[in-house]
């Protein structure tokens, strides 16, 4: 079996998204800061960070379609340029003193657009450079890059912003994503054109597909409780640790344990051949019940920082099992419709989470969403066990039997 990074056109598209995930782990530190300082207000950072989601959530279905009618090098080559633009401009706003907070927002805003657009192509342009016997190792190398970029990436925005400012950070960005652009336009990426249709037409062909394999709608539904999950833990946790699990620095050594299992678990994905993908893939994602219900019972924190390793572990196991999972099964004129909607659920159950919180940390404490949301996420991972599908669902021993899953023919 060939290493994917032989084949050239994969091996541009490694180092560009290696740069920009690096710069794009930057950001979410340094914009923080950034408005924080600049405005004083919560509200303000707030605004900011949905105007940058909200589009990407919005335009998501329709990112799909482009990414599947047009070839993903150019969907992403032009959005990898819209975000070099962006970034840009808001760093220049950040170093020029006298930030004007809607020229932030509005920049967010059509960054979060782009980011809709290019999210769906990252599938297609994987399985479009890389043989099927190295879609399993090709999907490891980004996850660990992924991971690791979570690891450093905060550590870059410190230096920036502690020594140059925030907007350096936006810089460094904007520079990646040039880069990147660069990269792609030098690569070749097999496409499958779709036939032209409305734009509805198109939309309820990708969701046909979601709704006709029960392996992957179910698995949708357990990988949105598992953000929605998360998200419960990103708002209660800070408070939680700064109140009575030992100040920031146990918090900061929380996540940093969870960013090191979650590499940890992508190097492990790498060199694993689960027969089973998509149930061991789903059982990994169960794990994350573990930190949840430990914290909800006042565990001692040292066994609730290992249980949070082990789960981001089972997460990193997880994301590029599935993405293998999924290529290799999807046929490819509607892949980037079908992980859109992936993206969809899984972005959308979010803001549910950071919303419903605080509310019910409210009115009956933190223990209860945090035991309610481990419940959730180990229940709907555990529970796709039951489905036909996913129980059914193996790796291809064979050439043949890949291309006849491909064509969505049960194997």
């Amino acid at each position: 079996m060939p290493h994917p990074l032989r084949t050239r056109s994969f091996r541009l598209l490694f180092v560009g998204r290696s740069l920009s995930l690096l710069g794009d782990a930057a950001i979410p530190a340094a914009l923080t800061l950034a408005v924080y300082l600049a405005t004083d207000s919560t509200g303000a950072l707030a605004l900011v960070l949905a105007c940058a989601m909200v589009p990407k959530l919005l335009l998501l279905p329709l990112g799909g379609v482009v990414g599947d009618r047009f070839n993903a090098r150019t969907v992403a080559l032009t959005t990898d340029l819209v975000r070099c633009v962006t970034q840009l401009f808001v760093g220049a706003e950040l170093l020029s003193g006298t930030p004007a907070l809607w020229q932030i927002a509005a920049a967010e805003a059509i960054g979060g657009a782009a980011g809709a657009f290019s999210m769906p192509t990252v599938s297609p342009l994987i399985r479009g450079t890389v043989a099927e016997s190295g879609l399993l190792r090709a999907n490891a190398l980004m996850a660990v890059v992924s991971s690791a970029a979570r690891i450093g990436g905060p550590a870059v925005a410190g230096v920036l912003v502690f020594t140059a400012g925030p907007g350096w950070a936006f810089v460094l960005d904007g520079a990646t994503f040039a880069v990147s652009a660069a990269l792609l336009a030098a690569i070749e990426v097999r496409h499958v054109p779709i036939p032209r249709r409305s734009l509805i037409g198109d939309l309820r062909e990708g969701w046909g597909e979601v709704r006709s394999r029960d392996w992957y709608w179910t698995s949708l539904i357990a990988h949105a409780a598992w953000n929605g999950a998360a998200a419960v833990l990103m708002t209660l946790g800070p408070a939680l640790f700064l109140r009575h699990l030992g100040g920031q620095g146990v918090w900061l050594a929380f996540l940093q344990t969870g960013a090191v299992g979650l590499l940890i678990g992508s190097l492990v994905a790498g060199r694993a051949l689960p027969r089973r993908p998509v149930l061991t893939a789903n059982l990994g994602g169960a794990l994350y019940t573990l930190p949840l219900c430990l914290l909800a019972a006042h565990a001692p924190v040292g066994v609730a920082v290992v249980a949070y390793g082990t789960a981001m572990a089972g997460l990193g196991f997880l994301n590029p099992v599935w993405e293998t999972a999924v290529q290799s099964a999807v046929p490819a004129h509607v892949l980037a419709r079908v992980t859109s909607y992936d993206w969809l659920l899984s972005l959308g159950a979010m803001p549910l989470g950071y919303a419903l919180a605080p509310l019910a940390a409210s009115a009956w404490g933190p223990e209860v969403p945090l035991a309610v949301a481990g419940l959730l996420v180990g229940t709907a991972c555990l529970a796709t066990a039951a489905v036909p599908g996913v129980r059914r669902f193996k790796t291809p021993a064979t050439p043949a039997e890949a291309v006849t899953r491909t064509t969505g023919t049960p194997a």
